[in-house]
């Protein structure tokens, strides 16, 4: 009931795509128009359609052929009146029990190689949509941010620029300030075309046409508790769809070297035939086959034992790089779990209270303005660090699911 309500939701966002989204579009209602309008997961479905249309070319038998004629026939010396004489033959191909077993599995592999094209493709979608998604969160906050750090500045600004006047404070103070102010302005300013960047990247990979502007939800973050880097290993090793969609390349190029090496052997052909003359009726049955004297295959089965050999070499190669993978999002993960932990215990406080401190000790005029603007500008980019190591840390998590093949999608 809960996938019905959010997949007519969405489907009422496209419908009324307008100037302006009224309600905020949250990741489940991302995720499903990104799911049914995406050109990647469209084209790896057709390829799965087309492997399954494969295997039943595979377990198809020869057509026969049939041949008809007939014609007027006339005798030398005449002893017997000419006539009309006719012939009828049917011909069938056979294929032998190794070529039809190397075809068919050449096809349950291509068709095992689609459906996991089709797997990886939506593990990859829901990956970049989820990532695209916490950018623009992540944005919004970082302009939040910078908006609050630009609205204090101009209000110290102020408050130096009044000093200043009354000569209660040096000009170079005002002048100090005025230049925090500019900066501050600036990385607002660079902020909100950021939020606009990773809307304009997010509405792509929706894969429909849709407002520039519209509000997002914060997700659920994600748990940071991961197993230890064997068991990921082995959850990798056994559910990546690219594994399984290059071990089936593999197996459809092994079966492709012995479709090749079974043509070797010449495959019959069963006719029967009937002509009839106007003296004589003749009825045949033969077998006739190709003789392998000048072409016995080397050329085609050399191509189909290079591409076996380059599909295990791909293969492999895979397999070593998404191990690689792994290993960096679990490094960048414990990263980023450990600055969190230190943001969390004492950093981001100590950082607070340090402004806090300076404020007081710059009202009472036991500090000067640079000491103030210095904490602030501590602070601020404490807080902007913290919020780098909160999304980091889910920006690692969603490449570590990626690579588990748990493309979180919606329930």
């Amino acid at each position: 009931m809960k996938k019905f309500f959010l997949k007519a939701g969405a489907l009422l966002i496209v419908w009324a795509a307008a100037p302006a989204v009224a309600a905020p579009l949250s990741l489940e209602q991302v995720l499903l128009l990104a799911e049914k309008n995406s050109p990647a997961l469209k084209l790896a479905a057709s390829r799965s359609d087309g492997a399954r249309a494969a295997l039943d070319t595979a377990r198809a038998y020869p057509n026969p052929d049939i041949e008809f004629g007939a014609g007027k026939s006339r005798l030398y010396p005449v002893s017997t009146p000419g006539g009309r004489n006719t012939l009828l033959a049917f011909s069938q191909p056979v294929e032998l029990p190794g070529l039809r077993e190397a075809k068919r599995r050449g096809a349950e592999a291509g068709m095992a190689a689609g459906d996991a094209l089709l797997e990886d493709a939506r593990v990859a979608l829901y990956a970049k949509v989820r990532q695209s998604y916490l950018d623009v969160v992540r944005s919004e906050e970082e302009a939040r941010l910078a908006s609050e750090n630009h609205a204090l500045l101009k209000q110290i600004r102020d408050r130096v620029k009044l000093r200043a006047e009354v000569g209660e404070s040096p000009r170079y103070e005002f002048v100090k300030s005025e230049a925090e102010l500019l900066n501050a302005r600036s990385i607002a300013k660079s902020a909100e075309i950021r939020v606009d960047q990773a809307k304009g990247r997010l509405r792509a990979l929706m894969g429909v046409p849709f407002p520039e502007s519209f509000e997002t939800v914060s997700p659920r973050q994600l748990a940071a508790d991961l197993p230890d880097i064997k068991k990921l290993r082995a959850e990798l090793l056994e559910k990546q769809p690219a594994l399984r969609l290059y071990a089936a390349e593999s197996a459809r190029a092994a079966a492709r070297l012995d479709q090749e090496r079974n043509l070797r052997i010449p495959q019959p052909t069963l006719r029967l035939s009937a002509e009839r003359h106007p003296d004589v009726s003749l009825w045949r049955v033969g077998l006739s086959m190709p003789l392998p004297l000048w072409d016995r295959r080397k050329g085609p089965i050399g191509e189909a034992t290079a591409n076996f050999e380059r599909a295990k070499s791909e293969e492999e190669s895979v397999r070593l790089g998404l191990l690689g993978e792994l290993e960096q999002a679990y490094g960048r993960y414990q990263i980023a779990k450990r600055q969190l932990d230190i943001f969390e215990k004492g950093l981001l406080r100590e950082a607070e209270a340090a402004v806090k401190v300076a404020e007081a000790g710059y009202r009472f005029g036991e500090r000067g303005i640079l000491d103030y603007l210095d904490a602030q500008r501590v602070y601020r980019n404490t807080r902007i660090d913290y919020l780098n190591a909160r999304y980091e840390l889910q920006f690692a998590l969603i490449d570590i699911d990626r690579l588990r093949a748990i493309p979180g999608e919606v329930k």
